[in-house]
């Protein structure tokens, strides 16, 4: 098959490895193969060993080429929002050629220039969004391409996170045979692509329950303004049924899978089931009421952490409530559940394409989507992005470069409204103090 118009999305995650193959014609958008594999190498979605976390992208890579029959040699790969500094950057540079007609060139100069004020020595951008141009003082310009003017200007949004997490995704993907095209910003790719356009306007939260950790993004003005990391997820989940049924994680992966329900009270005592016991000869019989108390006791623990933090922005009666997507939101009831904790307008978001429709597949139908629809500009702010690494600390541009004011932080965001609402009460607080002692791991 041609390989035009073709991008595949990678979501490197804790507990799985998944690729999205996608082809754009025009207009259309066709998700033409997918692939999964085990995650291996990963701790709480950060890499800790390069050479398994490669080998496992590699399966995963060769089970989606395999399905959309074409070879893959470029990817665009997500980053988690772990330890990520929003920034406002500003760049400014006079234009060199002498007709005065923007080029490109001089849209990658300001983007550069912007970029090399005031970062942190030990963080690297992973996204840099461009809010406007200004020609001249003319301000409000989303592509200054082919205008005239004798100096240009760029005001815009970095995204910045830990340089080892980014060089050791470049090193698993090179060690994967695969040639790394772009970093996307999970949560960005997510917030631009899954909520709809009043949603981004007016502003939402979205919470990706994924298996090593959960992240809740604000999402406002069409802007990722506010991200915050909870380092438990689905894997968490699953380690507590384990020691409390005390059972086998491989079993008890099965057990939350088949009979797992996140809302206690949509299930019934009344239905049992058998788990191998360690140090049992015969399975015992549980119900799936009391497997629910116990995937209960630590949802509640995540969705009260992330209700504090997006309290604290003033971010809990956005009027596009609460999305949620990733693998852990797969658990039946599970909108049921967040609505006790967050209010009633939750939703769960799930991929209509055929072959997705899990939401473990959201991220990697994000990466390719998000890149897929990027325009001129963003290509090319991207590729300065991704030569940062590669070129000389001070390279000289064609353009001459102007002093630009210093970067602001981001960090500060407040949603304005007058929310003073409490955690809804537990209803499960009985079940956490039986097993207490499960949340005192580290």
């Amino acid at each position: 098959m041609n390989n035009s118009g073709v991008t595949v999305g990678l979501d490197i995650g804790t507990t799985s490895i998944k690729v999205v193959i996608a082809q754009t014609a025009g207009n259309q958008f066709n998700v033409i193969g997918a692939g999964s594999a085990p995650s291996r190498g990963l701790r709480r979605g950060v890499i800790v060993d390069i050479d398994t976390t490669a080998a496992a992208i590699r399966e995963a890579i060769d089970q989606a080429q395999e399905k959309a029959n074409i070879k893959i040699t470029d990817v665009v790969v997500g980053i988690p929002a772990n330890q990520v500094e929003i920034i406002n950057v500003n760049g400014l540079v006079s234009i060199a050629n002498q007709n005065k007609r923007i080029t490109y060139q001089d849209v990658q100069n300001v983007a550069q220039q912007a970029l090399s004020n005031g970062l942190p020595a030990d963080r690297d951008v992973i996204e840099l969004v461009a809010e406007e141009f200004v020609v001249d003082g003319f301000d409000g310009i989303k592509d200054p391409h082919e205008m005239i003017g004798v100096r240009l200007e760029m005001h815009g949004v970095a995204y910045v996170g830990p340089s080892k997490i980014l060089d050791n995704t470049r090193m698993a993907i090179q060690k994967a045979g695969l040639n790394l095209q772009e970093f996307i910003l999970s949560p960005l790719a997510l917030g631009t692509t899954i909520l709809n356009d009043g949603e981004q306007d007016f502003g939402t939260v979205l919470i990706d329950l994924g298996g090593g950790q959960t992240s809740a993004a604000v999402i406002h003005d069409r802007k990722l303004k506010y991200t915050f990391v909870d380092i438990e997820g689905g894997d968490s989940v699953t380690k507590d049924i384990s020691t409390v049924l005390g059972t086998s994680y491989i079993n008890a992966e099965r057990v939350k899978r088949d009979y797992g329900f996140a809302d206690p009270l949509q299930t019934d005592q009344d239905n049992e089931f058998p788990v191998e016991v360690i140090g049992e000869a015969v399975p015992k019989q549980f119900d799936e009421k009391y497997l629910s108390e116990i995937i209960a006791a630590r949802l509640e623990q995540m969705f009260t952490r992330i209700f504090d933090h997006l309290q604290q922005v003033n971010a809990l009666n956005m009027p596009g409530g609460f999305v949620l997507t990733g693998g852990n939101a797969a658990l039946p009831k599970m909108v049921d559940f967040a609505q006790q904790l967050l209010g009633d307008n939750v939703r769960l978001f799930v991929p209509d394409q055929i072959g997705l429709r899990h939401p473990s597949y959201t991220r990697a139908l994000a990466y390719s989507v998000f890149a897929s629809r990027e325009n001129m500009v963003q290509q090319v702010i991207k590729q300065t992005i991704m030569n940062r690494r590669e070129v000389a600390p001070n390279p000289e541009p064609t353009s001459t470069v102007i002093e630009a004011p210093q970067q602001e932080s981001y960090d500060s965001y407040q949603y304005v409204n007058d929310s003073t609402e409490a955690p809804r009460e537990g209803w499960f607080g009985k079940i956490r103090q039986k097993i207490s002692n499960l949340f005192n791991e580290d």
